[in-house]
């Protein structure tokens, strides 16, 4: 199994290392930024990318980062307006880390269910190497309207490993670690979903890593 990054689960930002040439952490559906701007500051060494469908969310954290490093501007970070599926060339092979964080909506059906153009898309700006985060949280009762609507199919190990590990691996992703997070441990992610979310016991949190060759 390859060694995991400072940024997947089990890791807090106070225990990430600050290694030279630590290279480029790309967040998809970052919404407020939050993820980006707390992982930018604890780990100046890394450069980190927030991409997001919607304009609107990206105002404010676009807006602080580009303020002077004194104001607490982020000169190793930024954010990009974009669809996942349709993600800007300039990212090609540049991610060393792509992290996808409780995703709903489109973005939530695209990973849970191998969407190939959505797949080829984060295949095609990973570097050598590049680490893929999913961490997907379900409530199946508050949810079931939603997932119903996405046509997702829960997420049972004879689903993941029969239906869904197969298409990342079509895609050129290999699987290196997954399982259950428990409410302690996912509450810890620098997400505001993640605190959002902190009283619902009944939500599975399941992570997915998986890596390029």
């Amino acid at each position: 199994m390859a060694a995991q990054s400072d940024n997947l689960p089990g890791k807090s930002s106070t225990e990430s290392s600050n290694r030279i040439g630590e290279g480029v952490v790309i967040d998809i559906g970052t919404g407020d930024g939050r993820f980006v701007s707390e992982e930018a500051r604890a780990n100046p060494n890394k450069f980190y990318i927030g991409i997001d469908a919607s304009t609107k969310a990206l105002e404010k954290p676009s807006m602080k980062a580009t303020r002077k490093p004194a104001k607490g501007g982020l000169p190793n970070a930024m954010f990009v307006q974009a669809a996942v599926e349709a993600l800007p060339d300039d990212l090609d092979a540049s991610a060393d880390e792509i992290h996808i964080h409780f995703p709903w909506g489109s973005l939530l059906k695209a990973v849970a269910t191998g969407d190939p153009a959505v797949l080829g898309s984060l295949r095609r700006i990973s570097a050598p190497g590049c680490l893929l985060e999913l961490v997907i949280g379900i409530d199946p009762v508050r949810d079931k309207t939603e997932l119903e609507r996405l046509e997702i199919p829960e997420l049972t190990p004879i689903v993941l490993h029969s239906y869904l590990v197969p298409k990342y691996i079509a895609a050129g992703f290999s699987l290196v670690d997954h399982g259950r997070l428990g409410p302690a441990e996912w509450r810890k992610l620098n997400t505001s979903w993640a605190r959002k979310l902190q009283g619902n016991a009944g939500r599975s949190v399941l992570y997915l890593v998986f890596q390029t060759e």
